[in-house]
């Protein structure tokens, strides 16, 4: 599982980081072909050693060039495709296909025809993507073409043969040059967009798509949905084989919905739609009321059932297996899980939307197979428990024990909420008291103290099973009793509130840093690291103090970011790092904390309104470093440049690999 976490690491950080760098010059120039012809001639100058890559290098790679040419309707026409000259070919390690990409000078050429003679200028946008040892950057240029004058007695023939015909336009003074670079490009650029290896490109997407799936799998939003898969299979799999064919229907459904609602969302909202519902607060306040009705259900308060009407409907189409129930269950599932691998299935959308064609169906089944693999054998497991014997009185046992688990986790749900909101009405204590009351009642129910309503009778003795289950329920409960006193209990980082979300005054997982030890704006954040939410107070006392900065990119209710926190911040091969050495700047993209009006903008980069703290910091990070998932972790000189060469850095709970890109980020900055 280490292996599966680190791989995607490698994918998000490659994906979702990017620095601030010019390495390609953009110029435009214009030559008449004939009396209502042109060729815009674009060219690009590259910097030594990095590479601008084609219009025609293969999917799965570097993003391609694209030209877009604006104002045409009414003024002109394109005629033919953009034509490039030569490139050169050479196969990448990283994704597995032969790349084409320029290095130098790269010449491109359109030809348009003119239909509007009032014309003055044509507006083309250019953009693209120049790498140079694994580091990428984005390129991008407005063009303007000045259009010459057109007259007959100046037309030059397409195909002309005559050299020593000179042109009476400035303008076109240099055209044998450009006529014969745009047919050397004509003659390098008409082989058809490669397709060798392509297949290959969306295996590697499909992989990595899966194993981002196998790590959502250990998210805390995907529990829920386990006790309430077995429940619901209890009723439909009467027998072994019933089992099996409902659990591949609910498999098959979980995929076929994921492709979909992952693709509609992004089609109609964008991929970071995905991360905004997953820290909507109406979402989460959904759930928890959601997840505490089948918590009740499960414990015998009542039962849930299909209106009479409806249940005459599916009991006269037996035969069709409860398919409708199947796929509503596996709709909860998706929608459910949302919550916390939104931003997981944005990162995944963003980048193999930008690859094309199939990449994006590719990426959503491979991550939704992932998902659907698990829970198809939770599916199967109660057809499995019904073809045993005497499975009556011990299965309502195992109901039960879902109940707690689900009335457990639904308060993950409202603390999230709370979370985002700032409102402190769940605060830690509060919280790890409802899960000790929560766990502390499963287990008297399981030592036999006391019955629900859908016990057959008290025993008098309990089997072995149910011992070992209620042992282990009451250790896990005598474990959180240190976290009222501020324990950071890891084995539930990323459920509970983190440490500094407390009602405690006495500096409770602060450690031991009080308030007159703090700058001005700042606050006492993790295990009492000096940190700042506002990027510019947070510069500011890093110039002074003369440490670079460490941009927490994370979300009140991010669980990896709590994760990092709690797992890897806390290791004293870390913590003194980030107390002694850098300034910690917190940018949290999920606070729904209106902004002042003053403040308020429209984003340049997304064109979305940004109305919230979290708004701000989401925009930020898009606009600077092409990322929408947390947590990102970027180090930064004391005044606000990025460093070099130097990458940012996504979840990864590799102590050691984390030391070292904190040790090496803190030494680069010091020399600038």
């Amino acid at each position: 599982m280490k292996k599966i976490f680190s791989l995607l690491t490698l994918l998000i950080a490659f994906f979702g980081t990017a620095q601030i760098v010019e390495p390609v010059k953009w110029s435009s120039s214009v030559v008449k072909v004939s009396d209502t012809e042109l060729d815009l001639i674009i060219t690009a100058n590259i910097e030594d050693e990095w590479h601008l890559y084609s219009q025609f290098t293969p999917e799965g790679g570097a993003t391609p060039l694209v030209f877009t040419y604006k104002n045409q309707r009414g003024n002109y026409q394109l005629v033919g495709k953009t034509k490039e000259g030569k490139y050169k070919k050479a196969y990448s390690d990283i994704f597995e296909i032969d790349e084409y990409f320029f290095s130098g000078v790269a010449k491109f050429t359109q030809r348009v025809k003119i239909t509007n003679p009032k014309l003055k200028t044509i507006d083309v946008f250019a953009e693209g993507q120049a790498c140079i040892d694994g580091k990428c950057t984005q390129t991008e240029a407005n063009l303007k073409f000045k259009l010459p004058e057109i007259k007959v007695t100046e037309t030059v023939s397409e195909t002309a043969s005559d050299s020593t015909d000179k042109p009476t336009d400035s303008v076109a003074s240099t055209e044998t040059d450009t006529t014969k670079q745009a047919a050397s490009a004509e003659k390098d650029s008409t082989i058809e967009k490669p397709v060798e290896k392509e297949e290959k490109s969306l295996w590697t997407i499909f992989f990595l798509a899966f194993l981002g799936g196998f790590a959502a799998l250990l998210m805390p939003c995907i529990f829920p949905m386990i006790p309430m898969t077995v429940s619901f299979f209890t009723k439909q799999s009467k027998t072994k084989a019933a089992g099996i064919r409902n659990a591949i229907i609910y498999g098959l459904a979980i995929i076929a919905i994921y492709v979909l609602l992952g693709s509609l969302i992004t089609g109609i909202f964008g991929a970071e739609a995905l991360n905004e519902l997953s820290t909507s607060v109406t979402f989460n306040l959904i759930f928890f009321v959601l997840l505490v009705v089948f918590a009740l259900s499960f414990l015998g308060a009542f039962e849930i059932v299909l209106p009479s009407s409806w249940a005459t409907k599916i009991d006269s189409k037996a035969d069709k297996g409860g398919v409708v129930g199947i796929f509503f269950m596996a709709l909860a599932l998706a929608v459910v899980s949302f919550s916390c691998t939104g931003p997981i299935v944005g990162t995944l959308l963003v980048e193999s939307a930008s690859k094309g064609g199939l990449a994006p169906i590719v990426g959503m089944f491979g991550f939704s197979l992932a998902i659907a693999l698990p829970f198809m054998l939770f599916a199967m497991f109660p057809g499995w428990l019904n073809s045993m014997p005497k499975s009556g009185g011990w299965l309502n046992t195992v109901k039960v024990s879902l109940g707690f688990l689900e009335l457990a986790f639904a308060f993950k749900f409202l603390s999230n909420a709370d979370l985002v909101l700032q409102k402190h009405w769940l605060e830690r204590e509060l919280f790890i008291a409802i899960w000790i009351a929560v766990f502390a009642a499963w287990a008297l129910y399981l030592f036999g103290k006391y019955m629900l309503p859908h016990d057959y009778e008290k025993a008098d003795k309990i089997g072995v099973g149910r011992l070992v289950m209620a042992i282990i329920v009451t250790t896990f409960t005598f474990y959180m009793i240190p976290g009222l006193w501020g324990a950071p209990l890891k084995i539930l980082s990323g459920l509970t509130p983190p440490v500094n979300y407390s009602e405690s005054t006495s500096g409770f997982g602060n450690g031991g840093t009080s308030k007159s030890d703090l700058p001005e704006h700042a606050h006492a954040g993790p295990h009492g690291i000096i940190a700042f939410e506002d990027y510019e107070h947070g510069l500011a006392y890093a110039k002074k103090v003369g440490k670079p900065v460490l941009l927490d990119f994370t979300g009140d209710a991010c669980a990896n970011c709590r994760k990092m926190e709690d797992n890897v911040w806390s290791d004293q091969r870390i913590l003194p790092i980030l107390k002694e050495k850098v300034v910690l700047i917190s940018l949290y993209c999920d606070r729904k904390i209106e902004l002042p009006k003053d403040q308020q903008y429209v984003s340049k980069t997304t064109g979305k309104e940004v109305v919230t703290i979290g708004n701000k910091w989401t925009d930020f990070q898009i606009s600077r470093y092409k990322s929408n998932s947390q947590p990102l972790y970027v180090i930064i000189s004391n005044d606000g440049e990025d460093l070099e060469g130097f990458d940012p850095m996504a979840f990864n709970t590799d102590i050691l690999e984390y030391k070292k890109w904190l040790e090496d980020g803190i030494a680069l900055a010091s020399k600038k």
